[in-house]
């Protein structure tokens, strides 16, 4: 399992512990001018959760990867949080924030795979 798998599946784990909802990765890879590998996706029904997820991803992956996020943007407002872990962008949304951008339609020739929620 090569580096970006590694911290993709650690990102979803760490959303799962949260009971983040609808988690999807992209894989980017194959798509000409992406910037990223990998795109996760997830969201949280309140900006409470939303920050949690966060939080959880930013502890889990800097404790067992050793890597923090290049850039993390919307932590304040907790409606979207986009964090760039370089070859990894996660994204965690509020549920019409989500649907309001739909960036799963904007990449539609990526590898997606749906996330089971876990209840």
């Amino acid at each position: 399992m090569n580096e970006t798998t590694v911290l993709v599946n650690t990102i979803i784990e760490a959303l799962q512990e949260k009971k983040g909802k609808g988690i999807i990765s992209m894989n980017l890879s194959e798509i000409d001018g992406a910037i990223c590998q990998y795109f996760v996706i997830a969201q949280g029904n309140t900006p409470t959760q939303v920050s949690a997820l966060s939080d959880s991803v930013w502890d889990l992956v800097s404790d067992r990867l050793h890597e923090k996020p290049m850039g993390a943007i919307g932590m304040k407002e907790a409606q979207w949080i986009a964090m760039d872990y370089g070859t990894v962008i996660l994204h965690i949304f509020l549920p019409a924030m989500r649907e309001y951008y739909k960036l799963e339609n904007l990449w539609a020739d990526a590898e997606i795979t749906e996330i089971p929620d876990i209840v």
